[in-house]
This record gives C-alpha cells, sequence and structure tokens, in this order.
C-alpha cells in the first residue's frame, strides 16, 4: 500500500529540530557532592540585602551568619566539611550586619568585609582557620556616611579595593596606606553591582538610577551611560576581553531578561532575550576561560548557562543544572582550586537557607581521557598581581599574570599582607573631608544622633527666642533713655 504524505502549504521549508551548534561544552553537567562534603549546620544569615553572602578560594570558605549584637561571619577551611558545631569561631568585629565578604585574590588568608555601620574592614585569618572568635581586624576603613553595601578587590593590582555604599559613592581605597585615595561620585541613587573588565582600567556599575555606567575609575569619569527604563538592570558583568557587557534585569512586563551591550556604545543592547516571569533576582557569572555564562536566581535550584561569541546570536543555550532546593547565594570557587582531573570547568558553593547547608555544584565536561585537557584549560589569570597600587593608580594599566593549570597549580601565593600604621587624622578624597564628623555605625546609633540632634535644635531655637525678647527688651529700654526728659 503506498505510503501517504500530507503536505501543508507554507511549512515545506520548516524543519522542527532544534539547531544544534557544535561546542565542546554542549554536555557540561552539574555534580552535586556528597553530603558529606557539604558544609552543614552553618545559621546563614537571614538578611535580604541581594548579595551572595559567600565567597571561597582555594583554601577556605566564608559565610555570612546570623548572630546577635553585630555582625558577623564563618571561616571554614575547605577540607574541614560536614557538620559544623554551634559555637564553630566566627569573626564577629562589626557593629552592624555583614553585607559582603570578598577573598584577596593575591592573598589567600586576606579577606575584606563592609557592613551596615558604615566600616570597610580587612581580616587575616590564622593558618589552619579559626580557634577563637576573631573581633580586631587588620584593617578599619572608615569613609562612607551610610552602610556599605559592596565591596570589590581589583583584578590586576594588590591592595586596591572599591567599596560602594548607600551614600551613593565608591571609595578608592590604597591598603598600602590604609586610606580612600578616590571617590567616585556620579551615581544619583544605591549602587547595586560592580565590575572590572580584564585589566581592571574600566569599571561597570548598575544602580537603583536605572542607569547602566562604563566608568574610568582613576578619574571617576562615566565614559559611557545607558538609561535602562524598559530593561532595568540590577546586575551587570564584563565578558572578558570581549568589549561587551552582560545585564541581568526586569523587562517593563516584570519578566527577567538578560541584555547584551557593547561596552564602547550603550545606546542600544545587542541582544535581549526574557529568561522567565519568577521574581528573584538573576545573578550571571562568566568564565573568560571557556566563554561560558551562567545564570543563578535567587530563591531559584536551577542554574542555566550558555556559551557567547562575538558574532551573531552572541548568546547559545547549552543546558540547565535542576535541583529542588532553593539559592540563597553563591560562592564560586577561582579557577586554581579547580579539579582539573576530573574536567571541573567552574564550582559553585550553594546556600541552601532552609537546611542550614552549603552545597559544592561541579560543572563538569564529560570526557574519557585522564590526561590533562589543554582545550578547555588555556592559561587563566593566577595568584601574582601585575601591578603595585602606585603604577595603577599612576596610570599603569596590564593584563593578569596569567599561570597554567597544568602544573604547579596549588601553590599558594608568597605574598604577605602588612597593615599600615594609622594615626587619627583627616581624610580627604576630592576635597571632603570623610571623617571630619564620624558617622553613626548602627540604625540605632543613627536614631540616637537623630533624637539628640532634634532637642539639640528645639533647645537652641528657644535660646534663639528668650535673646529675641531680650533684644526687643533692650531696644524699648534704650527708646525710652533716648525719650526722657532728662536727655531732651
Amino acid at each position: 500500500m503506498p505510503s501517504l504524505t500530507l503536505v501543508c502549504p507554507g511549512l515545506s521549508q520548516m524543519s522542527w529540530r532544534p539547531q544544534y551548534r557544535s561546542s565542546k561544552f554542549r554536555n557540561v553537567y552539574g555534580k552535586v557532592a556528597n553530603r558529606e562534603h557539604c558544609f552543614d549546620g552553618i545559621p546563614i544569615t537571614k538578611n535580604v540585602h541581594d548579595n551572595h553572602f559567600c565567597a571561597v578560594n582555594a583554601r577556605f570558605l566564608a559565610i555570612v551568619t546570623e548572630s546577635a549584637g553585630g555582625g558577623s561571619f564563618l571561616v571554614i577551611p575547605l577540607e574541614q566539611t560536614g557538620r559544623i558545631e554551634p559555637n564553630y569561631p566566627k569573626v564577629c568585629g562589626h557593629q552592624g550586619n555583614v553585607l559582603d565578604i570578598k577573598w584577596n585574590p593575591f592573598i589567600d588568608n586576606i579577606i575584606a568585609s563592609c557592613s551596615e555601620d558604615t566600616s570597610v574592614r580587612i581580616w587575616e585569618i590564622p593558618e589552619g582557620g579559626l580557634k577563637r572568635n576573631m573581633t580586631e581586624a587588620l584593617l578599619e576603613l572608615h569613609g562612607h556616611s551610610r552602610r556599605v553595601g559592596l565591596v570589590e578587590w581589583h583584578p590586576t593590582t594588590n591592595n586596591i579595593l572599591l567599596s560602594a555604599g548607600y551614600d551613593y559613592k565608591v571609595l578608592i581605597w590604597n591598603l598600602d596606606v590604609g586610606e580612600p585615595v578616590k571617590m567616585i561620585d556620579c551615581h544619583t541613587d544605591v549602587i547595586l553591582c560592580m565590575s572590572f573588565n580584564t585589566d581592571g582600567s574600566l569599571l561597570t556599575t548598575t544602580c537603583k538610577d536605572k542607569k547602566l555606567r562604563v566608568i574610568e575609575p582613576r578619574s571617576g569619569r562615566v565614559l559611557q551611560e545607558a538609561n535602562c527604563k524598559n530593561h532595568r538592570v540590577n546586575r551587570v558583568v564584563f565578558l572578558g576581553n570581549m568589549k561587551r557587557l552582560l545585564t541581568t534585569g526586569v523587562s517593563r512586563w516584570n519578566t527577567r531578561q538578560i541584555a547584551l551591550w557593547d561596552q564602547e556604545d550603550l545606546s542600544m543592547p545587542l541582544i535581549e532575550e526574557e529568561i522567565d516571569g519568577l521574581s528573584g533576582l538573576l545573578f550571571p557569572f562568566y568564565d573568560a576561560d571557556t566563554h561560558m555564562l551562567y545564570l543563578a536566581g535567587k530563591g531559584d535550584g536551577n542554574i542555566r548557562y550558555y556559551e557567547i561569541s562575538t558574532e551573531k546570536p552572541y548568546l547559545s543555550y547549552l543546558m540547565e543544572f535542576r535541583s529542588p532546593a532553593p539559592q540563597k547565594g553563591l560562592g564560586v570557587m577561582p579557577k586554581h582550586g579547580l579539579d582539573v582531573s576530573a574536567c571541573e570547568v567552574f564550582r559553585f558553593y550553594k546556600l541552601v537557607t532552609l537546611k542550614g547547608l552549603i552545597e559544592p555544584i561541579s560543572m563538569i565536561v564529560p570526557r574519557r581521557s585522564d590526561s590533562y585537557q589543554e582545550d578547555i584549560y588555556p592559561m587563566t589569570p593566577g595568584t601574582e598581581p601585575a601591578l603595585t597600587p602606585d603604577e595603577w593608580l599612576g596610570g599603569i594599566n596590564r593584563d593578569p599574570v596569567l599561570m597554567s593549570l597544568k602544573e604547579g597549580y596549588k601553590k599558594s601565593s608568597k605574598m604577605v599582607f602588612k597593615a599600615p600604621i594609622k594615626e587619627k587624622k583627616s581624610v580627604v578624597v576630592n576635597g571632603i573631608d570623610l571623617l571630619e564628623n564620624v558617622p553613626p555605625r548602627t540604625e540605632n546609633e543613627l536614631l540616637r544622633m537623630f533624637f539628640r540632634q532634634q532637642d539639640e535644635i528645639r533647645r537652641l531655637k528657644e535660646e534663639l527666642a528668650q535673646k529675641d525678647i531680650r533684644i526687643r527688651q533692650l531696644q524699648l529700654e534704650l527708646k525710652n533713655l533716648r525719650n526722657s526728659p532728662k536727655n531732651c
């Protein structure tokens, strides 16, 4: 019997098979660590601030925790997996909630933290981790007048740190002298995100004023600016040396969206792509070595990943890692901390608040060979800085010092942080003395100061009113003296 074929008009040229492009990362999959290799029993902070509350390097995992009477975070050696004791020692020197933590990229045991108490602090973690609570910071940095929401280390220069506060300012700190050396004052609302390009010569920021900016950090000059009213930007990341930016945000219909931009022309995005209709913030993570982009939503259990290219369509969807447990934030392991023998190209540390659990998730390229896979591990930025603070502040740019992951990638940096000896004095940046009036460090302190000032204003007004009455009395007495018969 002859076969019957139906041909619909207008559909003869259409193929219903999805178009896959050839890619070595087509089959990358996420592998969750066994329960004994997770970190359990951690009182993860319930703070609703949109940060990861987690930082990781090749030696330590740091997590912001719930604590009474100030802010604190845990620092746990990576090999110390399993259940963490409730009385495990903490870093607890801040007077307000800790909002962000970041490890120094060049010195494994140095971590920066910022807090609602308006300060930024630098901590030195002892070998083998904490044995008792740490309350004394190596360096306390005061310069913001309101709480500090973000800290970011410079990618190629040692001892340069940026902090962004709710006073709408970004301060650049030279930790060799322990003082702010530049202030970027171009934002009109709270700064949501900061990202450096590869050599640290450009900084991009997103802000609550719905603007995306590309800034020359040493001068504070805004080179490019996009007014994102249709795509309300939340997070931004530089895409390596592609001269591209990727932002995550919300469309005018309140759907989650990503947009790709040319860093030299922010007039229009190159592409915009809607992701889904969920409400959680989308965190972007970019791996410049594999050109892979990972998207993880706050409160989601999944992580989507894409491959980015310089030619259209620019963004190619690869796959999705799925998990039933929602994530509050994610820490990312630096490249030199990955397991190259397992073909691991990325590793997340997922914060599962409901279970008090930190779960490592390895992104693995499936390969049969046990030998070193050079095509997925190119030379990558290492643990040696390319510049000193004075060189960078003097206008020099230099690419990161690269390292191979094939041999000796477990070597730790020999650099040591030396805290400067600081004297109490004025801190003048851009002609403004940041310490002329030391700001309150907590919300309660701010309220107490407000009510004290209100009382002082009331007292001064009463005093002024009394003096006005006294002046009028004296004026009348003077007038009477002049008009008296004795003076005629």
